[in-house]
């Protein structure tokens, strides 16, 4: 059986080398994400450019203003609708590694609570008499971060949600504006 300060020097150790898991884990993810966004930006700076160019090599073979005018309009809505694709691609790899972050992280939190109730648990078979008051504020302390933690969870599912909804919608007023400039540029 282990003593008191043993368990604590246990639990110490077993948290420091799930934290570190963890850290390291979402580092992992982090990563994951930056290297496509830098992928996603490398490819669209690339297509750009050689969009860019063959644009540019049309714009100068134009034979009269009405030519230039018309291929300009052509060139307009194929680049709107490639902003849009880069901006919900970007949307995505976003979302995707905000999803893995709060996965983990909460899979974390789960982890170290059960270690703590189950370490308060044990601590309290040991608990000398008279010590009842302490142990019960102790568990209603690690219940109230429990259900702060529950609660910003929540919120933060919330606010992602909203801004998701948010950034489709502006989506889709910027592709339908740019669908009705370029009909009337027709």
């Amino acid at each position: 059986m282990y003593t008191t300060p043993e368990q604590f020097i246990s639990a110490t150790k077993s948290n420091f080398e799930t934290q570190f898991a963890a850290i390291t884990a979402l580092n992992k993810k982090a990563f994951e994400g930056l290297e496509q966004i830098i992928s996603l930006n490398v490819s669209a700076a690339k297509a750009t450019f050689e969009e860019g160019t063959a644009a540019a090599a049309q714009l100068v073979s134009a034979k009269d203003a009405q030519e230039f005018l018309s291929l300009s309009a052509a060139q307009a809505k194929p680049s709107a609708e490639k902003a849009l694709a880069y901006g919900r691609h970007l949307s995505s790899i976003t979302t995707a590694t905000q999803q893995e972050f709060t996965k983990a992280v909460e899979s974390h939190i789960a982890e170290t609570n059960a270690k703590v109730i189950s370490l308060i648990d044990e601590v309290t078979k040991h608990a000398p008499a008279g010590s009842e008051q302490a142990v019960t504020a102790l568990k209603t302390v690690v219940g109230n971060i429990n259900a702060g933690y529950e609660q910003l969870s929540k919120t933060t599912k919330q606010a992602v949600q909203t801004l998701e909804e948010n950034l489709n919608n502006a989506t889709k007023q910027f592709t339908q504006a740019a669908e009705k400039t370029t009909a009337k540029k027709k």
